[in-house]
């Protein structure tokens, strides 16, 4: 059982004490805008560029997008210094075996600076049914989640593994080679409810979570309280609290009626506030948005370069 209890030590920057900074970028691009993007973030000293994972644009199907891992894959050899994420590869569009491959090759090819971010998916979400996926209920996704977050976990630390759930199962199955990060490479479940918040204590290495309150001291107060309820999750499984990194994305619900511009790059007080007072709430890294409006990229580059290093 790949059960967490105690904390699995260190993932190189993974498991560090000072704040840390995740850009999500968004591949509805063309792959030259989109590397320069994230080579971008990495010029600026952020820690982390984060791959969405859907088979589609969500929300907008026509429009273009590129498939999640061939983007991992490509950015570990563009890259040199800033780590890469999912956030998130949701569990409908993969075997659990074979994401785990695909992540321990990833992490081979950049050196180990692969966190792989992992989640339930939404059932609103087309691409599933477009390439003949099941649409699992939330209820059914959330029960799958906990035996795949086990099974990924224990094929990303050990040389040869069997398990059999009542979803998922695997057979003598060979990881050669292993992580590069040790004792693996990190996984960091997205959950927001107690069911998937009880899969991440037991399982997971970091936990994601968000808010789609579009009231900034709402999601503060609800990210707050969510957070002391994972220190009791922690408890009550025996677990470290401090083993479990916390995350948490800044989730702006009024961007997309406003185009897509982010309140946080024009209110640089907000952004200090925000991330000062989830600091203090226990989260640990903060996940920005690549502004898809041209007319913020001054601001986040200032946020980048002036702000966040007295953030951390």
């Amino acid at each position: 059982m790949a059960e967490i209890v105690g904390g699995i030590g260190e993932h190189g920057r993974f498991m560090t004490s000072h704040a840390r900074f995740q850009v999500l970028t968004l591949p509805g691009r063309s792959w030259a805008d989109y590397r320069a993007q994230v080579l971008h973030v990495e010029e600026l000293g952020l820690d982390t560029a984060a791959v969405p994972d859907h088979f589609c644009d969500w929300a907008n199907p026509p429009a273009p997008w590129l498939e999640c891992w061939t983007l991992m894959a490509a950015l570990a050899v563009e890259t040199s210094t800033v780590r890469l994420s999912t956030n998130v590869s949701q569990i409908p569009l993969r075997n659990p075996g074979v994401l785990a491959h695909q992540a321990v090759t990833v992490d081979h090819i950049s050196g180990g600076r692969v966190e792989l971010g992992i989640g339930t998916g939404l059932m609103i979400d087309p691409g599933t049914e477009m390439v003949g996926l099941p649409n699992w209920s939330n209820a059914e996704r959330a029960s799958r989640f906990g035996e795949y977050v086990e099974l990924l976990g224990l094929m990303l630390s050990q040389d040869v593994t069997s398990f059999e759930g009542e979803y998922y199962s695997a057979n003598q199955a060979v990881m050669n080679p292993s992580s590069v990060q040790s004792p693996r490479l990190p996984v960091v479940a997205a959950a927001l409810g107690p069911v998937m918040m009880r899969h991440t204590a037991r399982f997971a290495d970091g936990w994601n979570t968000m808010s789609f309150s579009p009231d900034f001291d709402e999601q503060l107060d609800e990210l707050s309280e969510r957070n002391a309820r994972m220190d009791q999750l922690c408890d009550d499984l025996g677990r470290d609290r401090s083993s479990l990194r916390r995350s948490v994305n800044l989730f702006d619900a009024e961007a997309r009626a406003a185009g897509g511009r982010l309140r946080v790059y024009d209110d640089e007080a907000l952004l200090v506030r925000m991330i000062t007072g989830l600091r203090d709430a226990g989260y640990r890294e903060f996940g920005l948005y690549y502004p898809s409006d041209p007319t913020q990229i001054e601001g986040f580059e200032h946020i980048a370069r002036d702000v966040i290093p007295a953030l951390r």
